[in-house]
């Protein structure tokens, strides 16, 4: 049985029913008392998706075809998805397959396991069940394999890997077969575990012509500005690691002095960010449809099958769908590996640029195919290991500024602008909890505050 979205009320029962199901009654000893029924806030007004700006609205509209409501129920939908794939990740284990959203506005959540015996628990948490072979460990195991042997092993024709989720395989895309066949014999494995798709498209880095809101490297180079971050008491943006390297100067739109990259990785990963004078604000806006801001509300990462929207300097405001995560790309200057593909539409210029899912800052611009006149697809790199690898805090509408709590030491206790991955556990108050969605952590999200984001163990 396909469970289908219920209202909120019905699916906060089904929530806490499923939770009992995988994980049995949780103990209830632990300095900080568990919140009353109803005190907390659902999943979607957590992560702002109740209440989405008009640009992001009239986007997905534009670009999913969809009315104006079925754009506001699939944000809500898409938030509580992403809360409940966090719970059954965390308690399917290692027997985890992937988790996506597929449909129009319902969008129903899909849970791969590779054991048949956690269908009826998958299902306790109002999500379809899907039985597969493969666990996404295994998957990633076997992506990596293809990660390593890219130095030695591929050719500008075998320029995408990635794992296809709802497909429960590792895919290689290449211009021909016998160069992905090449490919995958140097990675060590055999033709029967990665499939291939061949396919004339190149991706390519989008920073030639810049239009609406660029920045100047070194007065010649341009790109797009990206989401807003801090460190410590430095004000500046994260960018695309292509647009320049540690030490190149910025001017602004206004060609007035604005910054330095204080630091950038590309190839490899494609990340940087710009620190900027004090005659530059940081702010949470981003520039969505005719100019008009939209505010980033934190970072939760959205699902595969979730609609994202981008912001670019020459072709604008533009929505899709996120196809894979954690996709290798190999462009003519290099492989980048960890990038997000997804169906937006881009063009030269946009590199940089934000990508943002409702309220939740999803990465930054990388490169893609196509253009914005015959469609196309695009990859970004992911803003959390951006500010992780950093140690940046994103600007937010909650105006979090706190420098983040080193990444590789003192991880038990929660701790203000670290970024959490799904599965992490943090002691706060003296209690338990595990994350259920990757994010940087922010005041007003506390593991008890946040049950969209923390499971109390």
């Amino acid at each position: 049985m396909v469970h289908r979205h219920a209202p909120t009320a019905r699916r906060a029962a089904v929530i806490a029913l499923g939770a009992l199901v995988l994980s049995g009654i949780c103990s209830a000893a632990g300095a900080e008392p568990p919140p009353a029924p109803g005190s907390l806030p659902t999943a979607a007004q957590t992560v702002g998706a109740d209440r989405p700006s008009a640009q992001v609205l009239r986007a997905l509209q534009r670009d999913l075809e969809l009315t104006p409501a079925q754009a506001e129920e699939r944000l809500v939908n898409e938030a509580e998805a992403g809360s409940r794939a966090g719970r059954l990740r965390n308690a399917l284990g290692k027997r985890f397959a992937g988790a996506w959203v597929s449909g129009t506005t319902s969008q129903e959540l899909t849970v791969a396991t590779t054991d048949g015996a956690d269908v009826a628990a998958i299902q306790g948490q109002g999500a379809r069940a899907m039985v597969v072979k493969e666990s996404l460990a295994g998957l990633t195991a076997v992506k990596k394999k293809l990660d390593a042997a890219a130095p030695r092993g591929a050719t500008a024709d075998t320029p995408l890997w990635y794992v296809d989720v709802p497909g429960n395989r590792v895919v290689v895309e290449a211009r021909t077969r016998s160069s992905a066949a090449a490919f995958v014999k140097a990675a060590g494995l055999s033709g029967k575990r990665v499939a291939v798709r061949v396919s004339a498209d190149r991706p390519r880095l989008l920073e030639d012509v810049v239009g609406g809101d660029p920045y100047y490297i070194d007065g010649s180079v341009r790109c797009s500005v990206g989401l807003s971050v801090t460190r410590d008491e430095q004000q500046g943006f994260a960018t695309a690691g292509h647009c320049g390297t540690a030490g190149d100067t910025t001017t602004g739109f206004n060609q007035a002095d604005q910054g330095t990259f204080e630091a950038s990785t590309f190839p490899g990963k494609d990340m940087a960010w710009v620190g900027v004078n004090s005659d530059w604000t940081a702010t949470a806006d981003v520039r969505g449809e005719s100019g008009r801001r939209v505010q980033v509300a934190g970072s939760v990462e959205a699902l595969v099958g979730a609609s994202v929207c981008r912001s670019g300097s020459t072709s604008g405001w533009h929505c899709g769908t996120i196809q894979q995560h954690g996709t290798s790309v190999r462009y003519p200057e290099g492989v980048v590996n960890g990038l997000t593909r997804t169906t937006v539409c881009a063009e030269p210029g946009d590199s940089g640029g934000p990508y943002l899912a409702g309220a939740q800052a999803q990465g930054i611009t990388s490169g893609g195919t196509g253009d914005c006149t015959s469609g196309g697809t695009t990859y970004y790199q992911p803003v959390n290991p951006l500010l992780s690898d950093f140690g940046l805090t994103l600007r937010t509408a909650s105006g979090t500024t706190a420098t983040p709590a080193p990444q590789d030491g003192g991880a038990d206790s929660w701790a203000l602008g670290r970024v959490y991955g799904v599965g992490a556990t943090v002691n706060h108050n003296g209690v338990r909890y595990q994350c259920l969605q990757t994010h940087q952590a922010q005041g007003s999200w506390t593991p008890a505050a946040t049950p969209a984001l923390w499971q109390r163990l």
